[in-house]
């Protein structure tokens, strides 16, 4: 293998134009289980594969038959025009001082309304405050009326929507396959895999929706999903107890981590409330505390690379301690009760064995306080 092909490995069209496809379909069906609709999913796609050549009429009449077909995954066709912008986005060698991100001035009314719009939006949810404020700062207001289109299939992307309002239909191989009714984003495919728009979408009512440009998408957007997972791998990889865990589990782990920020004093959990996640500590000190005759006795500190929140996790039983930000600005990765199960689930017997030492620091400190 040469020095060349080692460093960037080319990935087929086929291959791209099948995940692409997969990809829309799981965004508009949006199923509750990624891996049993992508078993189902894959298996219609192998049991539908069209005829070989000299049986262009009755493959024509299995797309016809499919295409009456809800269940079937959408297919796209062959023909579109391919983008004139194959470039690949490296977000590793972009430099941040690089460019300058457009700012489209609002006002307070306007920006209200477009906190409001954006609030729900998934591929915002892990941006910092200052990362969300370039976000707002750089999406600009665009009204729309009956019968315009706002993407077309197969163009280039160039802008990605958060809908404030109105009614768009959702087209593929002018097949409608959805409708967004007053909320809902679209276009971020062609910018996050670099390829045509995968559908069409039109407005059938007066609307007003939210736009970013695909340079600003990918700086604000890719840039930070790319630094937050090298910082959460770097972070995982100094857990002893996620030794266990394959690459992929935890880059799984690591894209589902959510940053939080606390400040001295500041309680994270409460003894007696239900659990909804676990932390691991990024930087800065935390003091774990229990109630002992009414009040709160400090029974262990935990420092970067250390977790917390999972016993409760494990045992299905209210927190059985609190935990208070020490030492100034902590920042604390959080993950929660779902992913906890989904990514980590199988690690239970290794997160038990830690009931065996937080039961004995509790009683130790039970003796304690019986001694003074």
């Amino acid at each position: 293998m040469s020095s060349d092909s080692s460093r960037r490995i080319q990935v087929p069209e086929e291959l791209k134009e099948v995940l692409l496809q997969f990809s829309i379909a799981y965004l508009v069906e949006q199923p509750p289980d990624v891996i049993d609709y992508a078993a189902d999913y894959f298996n219609k796609l192998q049991a539908n594969r069209p005829a070989p050549a000299n049986q262009d009429q009755s493959q024509d009449d299995q797309q016809s038959i499919n295409s009456q077909d809800g269940e079937e995954p959408p297919v796209m066709q062959n023909s579109r025009r391919k983008s004139v912008f194959a470039e690949a986005y490296d977000p590793e060698a972009d430099d941040d001082d690089e460019g300058a991100t457009a700012i489209f001035p609002k006002t307070d009314e306007q920006r209200s309304r477009l906190v409001e719009s954006v609030k729900n939006v998934l591929l915002f949810r892990s941006l910092e405050k200052e990362q969300m404020n370039q976000v707002l700062d750089a999406m600009f207001e665009r009204k729309v009326q009956p019968g315009d289109y706002i993407i077309r299939q197969g163009d280039d992307g160039d802008n990605f929507y958060v809908i404030e309002s109105g009614i768009y239909k959702v087209y593929i191989n002018d097949k409608h396959i959805n409708t967004y009714n007053h909320t809902g984003l679209f276009g971020e495919l062609a910018l996050l895999y670099n390829m045509p728009r995968a559908a069409t979408v039109q407005a059938e009512t007066n609307g007003l929706l939210w736009a970013m440009d695909r340079q600003t998408f990918r700086r604000i957007l890719l840039k930070s999903a790319f630094k937050k997972r090298k910082m959460y791998e770097e972070l995982l990889n100094n857990v002893p107890m996620l030794k266990a865990l394959q690459n992929y589990e935890r880059m799984n782990l690591a894209d589902a981590l959510i940053t939080k920020s606390c400040e001295a004093g500041e309680r994270i959990i409460k003894q007696g409330d239900a659990a909804d996640g676990m932390y691991f500590i990024e930087e800065g000190t935390v003091s774990v505390r229990m109630d002992q005759d009414d009040a709160e006795v400090e029974i262990s500190q935990l420092g970067k690379g250390q977790y917390f929140g999972e016993l409760a996790l494990v045992t299905h039983r209210p927190r059985a301690a609190s935990v208070y930000a020490t030492g100034g600005h902590v920042r604390l990765a959080f993950l929660d009760t779902e992913a906890f199960e989904r990514i980590m689930g199988f690690l239970t017997d290794v997160l038990k064995r830690n009931i065996v030492i937080y039961e004995q620091m509790f009683t130790e400190m039970a003796r304690r306080n019986t001694n003074l």
